[in-house]
């Protein structure tokens, strides 16, 4: 096995380590694979079928989107298909500008910046939202262009909640013709979410009272079930961790001499917000 292969059974098993995303790490995979025949075919002299690698991502907030875009960047990288392997992420701020003829110019900057690597541009759909006279037309015409122009070393990923998505890449024949693959990326279920909170307090050296855990457990599944349009997800395991951390600080910090143990330790009461929050 050479080097390359040995860098590529690397990324699977890292893929592997994420949390949930069953039907998203498969097609990952699948992806994976038929970019590794691909590019061995263009090595020996064959023939390929038109092949994009270009992609739609579908999801909520904080569903790992971000994440596994990064993953496929460096994927990219490592089969020699992206020459440096890079993930630049944008929105609509990053490319759009205010005055005519500026935003083709803001849009290719940040193209120059992704050439190698992968460009995720997060809530894709607002490029095509504000009607004939808006700029955003302006940004995804100069991007479909620089699609054409770099197509061997450049790779878009477009991100966005599912409606608003395909009604953007209906919006243009040229996004049409360029992004076929789409992934969708479900929301954490409750069991999904604790695991993602036990996974950081333990990479920051925590760990929680049998009380603190089964409690833990009923937070989250009670968040995966009375979730709204805006539950964040991942991002809301991450926010919940920092305001516990936080709450467990005040705690400490009225013991006058708080031992290893105590500073490691979460307990129920971390958990509980106060009233007057």
């Amino acid at each position: 096995m050479c080097i390359r292969d040995r860098k590529i059974e690397d990324l699977k098993k890292e893929l592997d380590t994420y949390i949930g995303l069953g039907e998203v790490k498969r097609e990952v995979n699948n992806l994976i694979n038929m970019a590794t025949v691909f590019k061995r075919r263009e090595e020996t002299g064959l023939p390929n079928a038109d092949f994009s690698l270009h992609m739609v991502f579908t999801g909520n907030p904080g569903t790992g989107k971000t994440m596994i875009a990064r993953l496929m960047a460096r994927v990219y990288r490592s089969l020699g298909i992206l020459s440096k392997g890079q993930l630049v992420e944008v929105d609509r701020s990053g490319l759009v500008a205010g005055y005519v003829g500026q935003t083709a110019i803001k849009t290719s900057k940040v193209i120059e910046k992704a050439l190698g690597g992968v460009l995720f541009i997060d809530e894709a759909y607002s490029l095509a939202s504000g009607g004939e006279n808006d700029f955003g037309r302006e940004a995804i015409e100069t991007l479909l262009k620089a699609m054409e122009d770099h197509r061997d070393d450049l790779v878009v990923i477009v991100a966005g909640y599912d409606e608003p998505m395909e009604k953007f890449i209906n919006s243009n024949p040229g996004l049409q013709s360029r992004f076929n693959k789409y992934l969708y990326f479900p929301d954490y279920n409750g069991e999904e979410l604790m695991a993602m909170f036990r996974m950081r307090c333990k990479k920051n050296g925590y760990r929680l009272t049998e009380e603190a855990e089964t409690y833990a457990k009923e937070f989250f599944e009670d968040m995966y079930k009375n979730r709204d349009d805006n539950f964040g997800n991942g991002r809301d395991v991450r926010n919940r961790f920092e305001d516990i951390i936080s709450r467990q600080a005040n705690r400490l910090a009225a013991m006058e001499a708080p031992t290893k143990d105590d500073l490691m330790t979460i307990t129920k009461e971390d958990f509980l917000v106060p009233a007057e929050e």
